[in-house]
């Protein structure tokens, strides 16, 4: 499941079985990117606190499916497979289009941001993703007040901003511990945006 030693469910003690209790799925199911940090319990902590409160809190304003097309986006130009199929399953779940959303994968997999079903603004959230993630030294000024222009918020920019940020911090998880899908059930999500405190995943 990954290059370092975890410690499976079942063998969780203590702080980390009470974490685990809080994040696991069906049939006691922890995804495998959250027991990479099984080692280092208070960085599992941290990991869920980022990602509950950047993907999937009811603060939030723009709609999830999108943040989760966001992420598969970034998690395509970083090459980690776990997280593109992880978060496509999530967002096709959320989207409740299949269609629309293998439309968006077929165009994800071409690196065609053109071809996007997505309306402009979402488009360009695409462009700035992609920019923040190869180059981000090359994010410039003009690129926010472009988002802007075409009618995002700054704190809808910032939700943009977070959530591509997070899913390269994931990745880097992913892809530099060697940690596989092998187990895992794709798609599951903390649900309960209004409650930040609940990570259980369904």
């Amino acid at each position: 499941m990954s290059w370092i030693k975890t410690v499976p469910y079942e063998d969780a003690t203590g702080r980390l079985k009470r974490l685990y209790d809080r994040i696991k799925g069906p049939d006691d199911n922890v995804d495998n990117i959250m027991m990479a940090h099984s080692l280092r319990p208070h960085s599992m902590e941290g990991h869920m606190v980022l990602y509950k409160n950047v993907l999937h809190h009811g603060s939030n304003s723009l709609p999830t499916w999108f943040l989760e097309t966001l992420g598969v986006w970034v998690s395509f130009l970083n090459g980690c497979d776990y997280c593109v199929e992880h978060h496509f399953a999530g967002l096709k779940r959320l989207l409740g289009d299949d269609a629309v959303a293998e439309a968006i994968r077929a165009a994800i997999d071409a690196r065609d941001i053109g071809a996007l079903p997505l309306e402009g603004v979402q488009k360009m959230a695409m462009l700035y993703a992609q920019e923040l993630t190869q180059n981000p030294a090359g994010v410039i000024e003009p690129m926010v007040a472009g988002l802007r222009a075409a009618g995002l918020k700054d704190g809808e920019i910032l939700e943009i901003n977070q959530v591509v940020s997070y899913f390269n911090y994931a990745n880097r998880t992913v892809l530099g511990l060697g940690v596989s899908a092998t187990g895992d059930v794709l798609g599951l999500s903390p649900g309960n945006a209004d409650d930040p405190d609940d990570w259980s995943h369904g």
